[in-house]
């Protein structure tokens, strides 16, 4: 087996095309004697487990492609044969068998930044919270911080601004700061999804048909 990872890994071939050398992660060429023959054979379980993912990997793209050339062909249907269309919001649709045990949602998400509106938005919340009592602003101060704390990627947290909107307070700073929390939302760009479902019966939880090597 360590002989057939040989011919497997990176190498230079004598004159009876043997394995010589092999190069290392140093990109080196180790002289075949002094490579251990372990280190072939993880070298050789990699290679083969590469390669499997490699093709799992291209037969998921394969069925994302088809999957979504499936959907627009039904949808084409209803649309020319019943004058029909069918879909949500940004697109999102689901499709379910006719015993209701099995579903199919294709989901369109949006990727959203903040521009430099956000910065005043954070200028006018802060003026707003030192002109008010401390006993008034200590809960919406721990609020602001968190939602305004970058994170490692230098961003902001989504969902803990859009918390900040939620939050009524009478005062025309805030009012403006908000606004300018909804200015300064961007779309960076969609994806879509594709995800599917099935249960033992109509009453049953749905089960999602895990295709995420992570979560299988």
């Amino acid at each position: 087996m360590a002989q057939d990872a040989a011919q497997k890994a990176p190498q230079m071939a004598d004159s009876n095309d043997q394995p010589a050398y092999y190069e290392d992660a140093k990109g080196r060429m180790i002289p075949a004697r002094l490579v251990k023959a372990a280190d072939l054979l993880e070298d050789d379980l990699v290679r083969r487990l590469i390669d499997r993912a490699e093709s799992i990997s291209g037969m998921l793209r394969s069925f994302k492609g088809s999957v979504f050339e499936d959907v627009g062909a039904f949808l084409a249907i209803l649309s020319d044969q019943y004058g029909a269309s069918r879909g949500g919001r940004k697109g999102n649709i689901t499709f379910t068998s006719y015993d209701g045990k099995l579903k199919v949602q294709v989901a369109v998400a949006d990727h959203l930044t903040f521009g430099p509106e956000l910065q005043v938005a954070k200028s006018l919340i802060d003026e707003c919270i030192g002109d008010w009592s401390q006993d008034a602003n200590a809960n919406i101060r721990v609020l602001v911080d968190h939602a305004f704390r970058v994170d490692k990627e230098g961003q902001v947290s989504r969902e803990s601004i859009f918390a900040l909107r939620r939050v009524s307070i009478d005062d025309p700073r805030w009012a403006r700061a908000m606004e300018a929390i909804a200015d300064s939302i961007r779309i960076a760009g969609t994806k879509t999804y594709v995800r599917f479902y099935r249960r033992d019966s109509q009453e049953s939880p749905w089960r999602s048909i895990t295709l995420d090597l992570a979560n299988a």
